[in-house]
């Protein structure tokens, strides 16, 4: 499965293990940076999420089901959606201090923070989503696209050329025989390498990445 990241979301899936807290809580904040979120929602945005995380691959699945995660930015800022799946059965409660039954104790801690949190259904498949949502105010991700000259490209970012975008992993400059500066943009997809001017423009956005699931 790969992962998938965009301006306003991200959604990649861990193996229900203990590390995979930390590395939930690190993809969190490297997407809160993209959005400039500020430090308190940050923090409390990673408690949340590490509650989540760690309830869902406790929980008891069938067979090596994967625990999803979904972080996604709403409105214009308003909003830090935070998802995490898994595969058990039953809905998670919270657990009221002074009971004895320790487990359910980490989601008081979500309804402290949370602005609002839930627990869905997933609509296809076995199992459930349980979701909350924070305040996020200023937070708000970079313009989807930009134009921007050749000579300004960089690797990693997407460059929409011959009507599909395509992701650039290396970028150099030669000289035109008559003097000028050219920009050879190499691909990462194994299509011919682009030969511009350096100020010509081409439209660029940040890069989909794709890869493994995050695993132990």
């Amino acid at each position: 499965m790969a992962e998938h990241f965009d301006l306003r979301e991200a959604d990649f899936r861990l193996s229900r293990c203990r590390s995979s807290v930390p590395r939930a809580r690190a993809a969190l904040r490297a997407k809160l940076g993209e959005w400039r979120a500020n430090q308190s929602v940050a923090d409390d945005g990673e408690l949340v999420l590490s509650e989540l995380v760690t309830n869902a691959v406790r929980v008891p699945v069938p067979g090596d089901r994967l625990v999803g995660v979904r972080i996604e930015c709403r409105g214009k800022g308003e909003f830090l959606r935070l998802e995490v799946s898994d595969a058990g059965a039953g809905r998670p409660e919270v657990q009221r201090s002074g009971e004895l039954d320790k487990k359910g104790r980490g989601l008081l801690l979500v309804e402290a923070l949370a602005h609002r949190w839930g627990v869905d259904e997933r609509p296809a498949g076995i199992g459930k989503t349980v979701w909350a949502e924070l305040l996020a105010p200023g937070a708000a991700p970079e313009p989807a696209e930009a134009q921007i000259a050749a000579v300004s490209v960089q690797p990693g970012q997407c460059v929409r050329v011959w009507g599909d975008w395509h992701t650039v992993r290396a970028v150099r400059s030669e000289r035109y025989a008559s003097g000028g500066l050219a920009v050879v943009i190499v691909l990462s997809d194994g299509g011919p390498a682009l030969r511009l001017h350096a100020a010509e423009p081409l439209t660029v956005r940040t890069a989909v990445a794709t890869g493994p699931v995050i695993s132990s």
